[in-house]
């Protein structure tokens, strides 16, 4: 009872942290804080430069008319005052200024041929903000290094303001932008989170029924389970590991992974009780005896978690942070919590209390009918007996064509690792949500019109802003770089000085500083910082979604190839940098990190079974068969036309964390068998008949916990869970076909070598004998 007192008020602990807990979807989700790609991104750009916007988009017949541009200017008069407001651009302002110019009043025309003929005579000024006669954008603009909470204010304000704008019934009105996309999404992630749980625990409570139904109490393993993940919860935000769309798929996988370990726990209590009369003699056999061996195995997979430390994308290594947490909690939650709960409710059963009132509400049977019922059940072969001998029929065929079943799988596994390394590299966030989710579906339709708005920005640092030498150079390298594909304009100070000086550069310094005096500075701070920093924008489109990030690392590199050729005035310094750049390095991290994650995990369970086994078969039997499943994994990958993405570039170190519990489970008891005398043929029966069956049940577990991933509205993680089914599948498949065959060739083939030795020793003895 004290134990379950602690682990009540671990509970309400746990609830604390849980309130903790924060989304994330930023930068520093990809990219660590410590490299140098987000020190130029972070430091240099976002803060000293970048600038988002809140786009309201602004439907209708004709957007030109007096009545629309009065309520864009109303709207504008309500955001301008709102803090964190940097500018507002929008039609109407731009018509209020030049309409000053012309008249010396900043107001909207009083009628629309005057607004039309404003609009038609800028057609550079107005491309983006009238793109058509039907549409037209409003673009509030805030610093790029606004906060998340400052974010939903002034989305809040936005919308506020759109609603009390006054816009002519007939036009439609959406707020939309980057901003508003990433703010849904990450209510969008925090809210699919229960939905998942919750069929998670259908799914498990159906496992449980059909393979857990030969012990009493068989829903029990769910809600020990949940309260590993609740603990799980707590730790969490108490130690500031943040939800990301990786990470949130941490605790469907813990409900599948922790709920074996209650099972075990569940099991062996309950063939104690059933042992023992002593209920603590019980429970200390079962934690003895259980524990230890549970803890092995747990070792293991931690080890193969422990691998996704070593990638350098943020998101994967909290993902890893969560899972090695997670079993952990599951564990201590089944080995305390759970084997208690069984005693005291066998305590329950034996005072009769649950049959006394199982009695009141289902009618008594007769002894003839109990004897037919028995004569039934005894004529029906026990459905655990009926799976194990399955699986010892497919047992004896492996090993009776061992060579033909170890060359295909080994084949298989050499063709997925090839065909692996031409599967594809998926950053392009937009993919990874609902694609028919609000926000999303507005941006799209706000990029149709005005553009692709990704970027290369090139921050170039020099001693003197003013230089016209400097200025000249960025004008000519920008006129250059938009002649190549997918490069469509360019936007620097250059032209802003250009705009203010009738098309030219001046020829000196002085000029330059008094051009800079007339532009405002909510322009001139887009561009320039002090007076050794100025910022050149190249606009690429859409190319995170049309050329994707490999095509934007060529596009890099052909910019920095011109920049050697056409070299700028001497002690300049560039920084090609931007949101795609970022991404690039995303690349990196899931191909040769996502090759390194599954090779580091391998060598780390591998040392760990030496250390624990001392044995080089043991520490090679268990590992071989899921290192091919690693390879069979790339084939199921190229099969299903499907690109990795930060959550799938972390199945190498999961099959390998996952399946060596089944190896090794069935190892132990091989040995066991044959440390009581059997040959390795009937150690090998044995295992299947009784460890086969069991593991045979935990597998569908954690099947079903990933399988409730397959339901998410996010194809990031409905992708990651139904490959992740599959290779849990594989992982099985190969525990069944691939191990028996292995272990019987390599425990054979050194005991032959042993007994060699042996005889030779003998002989040796003879032979110095006789002489």
């Amino acid at each position: 009872m004290t134990i379950l007192v602690v682990f009540f008020l671990l509970i309400l602990l746990s609830v604390q942290g849980a309130q903790m807990i924060y989304m994330k979807s930023g930068t520093d989700t990809f990219v660590s804080k410590d490299t140098q790609v987000y020190k130029d991104y972070d430091h240099l750009y976002k803060n000293l430069f970048q600038t988002e916007s809140i786009v309201v988009v602004v439907e209708g017949n004709d957007v030109r008319t007096v009545e629309v541009m009065q309520a864009i200017d109303r709207l504008d008069k309500q955001l301008q005052p709102v803090n964190g407001v940097k500018e507002i651009i929008s039609p109407a302002s731009v018509i209020k200024q030049i309409n000053y110019k012309m008249t010396g009043r900043s107001t909207i025309p009083d009628n629309e041929k005057d607004i039309r003929a404003i609009v038609d005579g800028n057609p550079s000024i107005f491309g983006k903000l009238i793109p058509d006669n039907y549409h037209t954008a409003v673009f509030v603009q805030f610093n790029g290094s606004t906060t998340e909470d400052k974010r939903k204010e002034l989305m809040l304000a936005t919308q506020e303001a759109v609603e009390l704008s006054d816009f002519p019934p007939s036009y439609k009105l959406k707020v939309t932008g980057d901003p508003a996309f990433k703010i849904q999404m990450n209510d969008a992630v925090g809210s699919s989170m229960a939905p998942l749980l919750a069929l998670a625990c259908v799914f498990m409570l159906i496992v449980l029924m059909i393979v857990f139904g030969h012990v009493r109490w068989r829903w029990l393993p769910l809600p020990v389970v949940l309260l590993g993940v609740l603990y799980t919860f707590g730790t969490m935000g108490f130690l500031g590991i943040p939800l990301t769309m990786v990470s949130m798929a941490a605790f469907p996988v813990l409900i599948g992974l922790g709920i074996d370990y209650a099972i075990q726990f569940h099991n062996r209590i309950e063939e104690e009780l059933h042992k023992e009369g002593n209920k603590s003699n019980a429970i200390v056999r079962t934690i003895k005896q259980t524990g230890p061996a549970v803890l092995t195995a747990l070792f293991m997979t931690c080890l193969g978690f422990i691998s996704l430390f070593t990638s350098t994308v943020p998101m994967i290594q909290d993902f890893g942070k969560l899972l090695l947490i997670g079993v952990l909690m599951c564990y201590l939650s089944g080995l305390f919590v759970g084997v208690i709960t069984v005693s005291l409710f066998d305590d329950i059963s034996e005072k009769g209390i649950l049959k006394k009132f199982k009695g009141k509400l289902i009618p008594q049977k007769t002894n003839a009918e109990k004897i037919t019922n028995e004569e039934k059940i005894s004529s029906k072969k026990p459905k655990g007996r009926l799976i194990g001998d399955s699986i010892r029929k497919l047992v004896d065929i492996t090993i009776k064509y061992n060579l033909i079943v170890i060359g295909i799988a080994l084949l298989l596994c050499v063709v997925g690792l090839h065909a692996d390394e031409s599967v594809g590299i998926q950053t392009d966030v937009y993919s990874f949500v609902p694609q028919n989710m609000p926000s999303l579906v507005n941006l799209y339709h706000l990029k149709n019109y005005i553009g692709g708005t990704d970027e290369l920005n090139l921050i170039i640092k020099i001693h003197d802003n003013a230089d016209p030498n400097i200025l000249r150079w960025i004008d000519k390298f920008s006129e250059h770089e938009i002649q190549r594909d997918h490069i469509y304009s360019a936007s620097s100070i250059v032209t802003l000085v250009k705009q203010y000086n009738g098309g030219t550069i001046p020829d000196s310094s002085d000029e330059i500083e008094t051009i800079y005096e007339k532009i405002p500075e909510s322009e001139k701070s887009k561009y320039l910082y002090g007076n050794n920093m100025l910022l050149l924008n190249f606009n690429i489109g859409n190319a995170e979604r049309d050329i994707k990030a490999v095509g934007v690392q060529d596009l890099k590199n052909n910019v920095e190839q011109d920049i050697k050729w056409m070299q700028p005035p001497p002690a300049t310094a560039i920084t090609i940098t931007g949101s795609s750049v970022v991404m690039i390095e995303v690349i990196s991290a899931l191909t040769s990190g996502r090759v390194a994650m599954t090779y580091i995990g391998l060598i780390l369970i591998l040392s760990g079974l030496i250390v624990v086994y001392r044995d080089w078969v043991k520490a090679l039997v268990p590992i071989i068969p899921m290192f091919m499943v690693t390879g069979w994994s790339g084939l199921v990958m190229t099969y299903m036309k499907l690109d990795y993405t930060p959550m799938t570039a972390t199945l190498g170190a999961l099959i390998l964390g996952i399946g060596c519990e089944y190896s090794i489970l069935m190892m132990e008891r091989y040995f066991e068998e044959k440390g009581e005398g059997a040959s390795p043929l009937e150690a090998i029966h044995k295992t299947a008949e009784s460890t086969g069956a069991a593991l045979l049940a935990s597998g569908a577990t954690v099947v079903f916990g990933f399988a409730a991933l397959i339901a998410s509205p996010f194809p990031i993680i409905s992708d990651f869970g139904l490959v992740t089914v599959i290779d849990i599948v594989l992982v099985m498949v190969s525990t069944f076909t691939v191990f028996p065959p292995l272990i019987i060739v390599l425990d054979s083939w050194r005991e032959k070598k042993r007994g060699t030795r042996v005889l030779d020793g003998k002989a040796n003895k003879i032979q110095g004998a006789e002489l």
